[in-house]
């Protein structure tokens, strides 16, 4: 297969993921109309977007020069659903594709060489989707964490059995020097890389199972100076707002993927 799942990590750097693994190291999204994907975004989190080398299906968001996403205008081309997607640094992407399988989940798309690493797109037993990428990471990993997202939340059945599958697969909570850690805080299971929380993992209420009407899913939680305004801009470029408080608002673009803008302070 020549082709790659969505708008890949990759990027002239020091930085791998053999030295940087099992945190969140990108986040991309399938797109139907790249011009009004642009737009929308533009539009709603004020960014500027870059053409890659990878074709005229893909582009980069820039957010004051620091590469923050990538969209692939993929989702028609290759009969998949428009969904925000965030990806994972691994030393193996082969080993990580092999883990999940088995464990029950599920691999998408490849794993596929993309230089300079290799790319797969998987799903785990619930059938949310992630994917993780071997190789070199943009060119500023930490100056990505700082621009955005915020972090990405889970939303699944079982936080616990989640967070063990995840932690199989990404070595989590492992004795490997730089590996991420795996604590219990405020009704979550938090993830924090270096220090910095990079994902929670939340399973509805304590001791619950949560609606299952709602698919299990990854939530992509962008940083934002004003989130009313970015709630005002979705309606306007014609997004909607699923939910709007003070300090975060959930969001859907006009392709219907949903994503999340939180206030700075909230970090």
């Amino acid at each position: 297969m020549n082709h790659h799942p969505t708008s890949a990590p990759g990027a002239r750097g020091t930085v791998s993921t053999h030295s940087v693994f099992g945190a969140p190291c990108w986040v991309s999204l399938t797109s139907r109309d790249l011009e009004a994907t642009q737009d929308f975004y533009r539009a709603v989190l004020g960014w500027k977007w870059l053409r890659g080398a990878l074709g005229d299906h893909f582009r980069t968001a820039l957010v004051g020069g620091v590469p923050v996403a990538g969209i692939a205008a993929v989702a028609s081309m290759w009969q998949m659903a428009v969904a925000w997607t965030p990806y994972f640094a691994v030393p193996s992407a082969d080993e990580a594709a092999s883990r999940t399988r088995e464990r029950g989940g599920t691999v998408a798309v490849g794993p596929i060489s993309l230089p300079p690493g290799r790319a797969a797109l998987l799903a785990d037993r619930d059938g949310a989707t992630f994917g993780v990428w071997e190789g070199e990471l943009i060119g500023n990993w930490e100056a990505w964490r700082q621009a955005a997202p915020a972090f990405i939340r889970l939303h699944t059945r079982d936080a616990f059995d989640s967070a063990i599958f995840y932690g199989e697969i990404l070595d989590w909570a492992t004795d490997r020097p730089g590996c991420c850690e795996v604590h219990y805080e405020a009704g979550e299971v938090v993830l924090r890389s270096r220090g910095d929380v990079v994902a929670r993992i939340v399973s509805g209420a304590l001791e619950a199972a949560p609606d299952p009407t709602i698919r299990p899913h990854w939530q992509i939680h962008f940083a934002v100076a004003d989130v009313t305004a970015c709630a005002r801009a979705a309606e306007k470029h014609g997004g909607s707002v699923l939910m709007e408080g003070a300090r975060e608002a959930v969001l859907r673009d006009p392709d219907g993927a949903q994503f999340t803008v939180t206030s700075h302070r909230q970090r």
